[in-house]
């Protein structure tokens, strides 16, 4: 046997649950520290936090594969469909709206069955053009034989890293029957049913078991982070998003694929991925509390503009700012940014000087620079 899927037993997946009862129970408890923050922050603050964790979400998910999104669009996308402000942020691309789609469905529709029109779906939104590069791909549908062996890889062009060959297509339809009914506890498939499993563990055994079946052409990295999602959105018990678990993953790829692959190679006990999974799901959740400073603290600057008011260039810029904004806004960045003349930059950047929302940094002349102000500056003003 090279692969877990050959094994005769396959999929009656194992594990030893006394070596992943401390880890659950640690990442449960900061699970239930983190959703009683969010649910402190009201309803204004904690939309805003998920329109955050959700953005991250979808572009690292894509990051992972090696696919760029542009993380204003993603924003973009995703403020319209949740009802939010979408002043000054680009009209987002058809890829875009697909993936955006895909992760919403996943994650607010948490009480609808997972079936294959659904995932073809998902797969149809990420394909829009039917294209996975400059390749026609089957798009909607099971992989088709003649698309041959399914590599499972990593690494740019010319220098990819097989991590292990998928199951043959003619054997898809059977493999996606047995997981889809397991995810929706209709029947067992690992060592326990979908109904009983901790769904925190459910979702780190569904990612894994996903991959390894490897159902599409293109498209099967994020579908199986968007399985896990909807796993762990189920476990959280709200539709709104605490922590990225894509943007840790993406911090930890080449961890990721490791793991991955070793568990590919080994017997049919999964504890090692999911020992690593619910460690990563753990640090995903430990540092969304920095998200969730910065959602505080762009709330006060906000507040704070509230008097005066932001016109739409100002509101572009200050955005772009909390949104991974690299080194210092001089006025030729914020013209750029904005689309205005350097005139009306220097007019708006002094207004929210004025306003304490942006601070000179030391020097000047043609070096002035500016940042926003900081949570502890803030504080210190009131």
């Amino acid at each position: 046997m090279r692969f877990i899927h050959e094994s005769p037993e396959w999929p009656q997946l194992v594990w030893r649950s006394e070596d992943l009862l401390g880890l659950l129970a640690g990442v449960r408890h900061r699970q239930g520290l983190l959703l009683g923050r969010m649910q402190s922050l009201g309803f204004d603050l904690g939309q805003e936090a998920t329109l955050v964790m959700l953005t991250s979400e979808v572009v690292t998910s894509s990051a992972i594969e090696g696919e760029m999104l542009d993380a204003a669009e993603v924003r973009s996308s995703l403020a319209g469909r949740l009802g939010l402000d979408v002043a000054g942020l680009p009209r987002p691309s058809r890829e875009v709206e697909g993936v955006v789609e895909m992760m919403l469905d996943a994650t607010q529709n948490v009480g609808s069955d997972l079936t294959a029109e659904r995932l073809f779906a998902w797969h149809s939104g990420l394909f829009p053009n039917g294209r996975s590069g400059m390749s026609h791909i089957a798009v909607g549908e099971w992989r088709p034989p003649e698309a041959g062996p399914m590599q499972v890889v990593s690494g740019p062009i010319g220098r990819e890293r097989v991590h292990f060959i998928a199951p043959a297509a003619d054997r898809l339809p059977g493999e996606m029957q047995r997981f889809l009914a397991w995810f929706n506890g209709a029947a067992e498939g690992a060592s326990e049913g979908a109904a009983e499993i901790d769904p925190v563990l459910k979702a780190g055994v569904a990612h894994f078991w996903f991959v390894t079946i490897h159902p599409f052409e293109d498209g099967n990295g994020r579908i199986a982070r968007a399985i896990a999602d909807a796993a762990l959105a189920r476990a959280d018990g709200v539709s709104h998003r605490c922590y990225s678990m894509s943007a840790q993953i993406e911090a930890e790829r080449k961890a990721y694929y490791r793991e991955l692959e070793r568990a590919q190679r080994g017997g049919l006990d999964i504890t090692g991925w999911l020992t690593w999974f619910l460690g990563c799901l753990d640090r995903a959740v430990a540092s969304s509390g920095e998200t969730l400073s910065t959602v505080l603290h762009k709330a006060e600057l906000w507040r704070r503009l509230g008097p005066m008011g932001v016109n739409d260039r100002q509101r572009r810029v200050i955005n772009r700012m909390f949104d991974r904004f690299k080194g210092v806004l001089t006025t030729s960045q914020y013209a750029k940014l904005a689309k205005c003349s350097q005139d009306t930059a220097l007019r708006d950047v002094r207004d929210l000087v004025k306003a304490g929302v942006l601070v000179q940094n030391p020097g000047g002349g043609r070096s002035t620079s500016y940042r926003l102000v900081g949570p502890a500056e803030l504080a210190e003003a009131e």
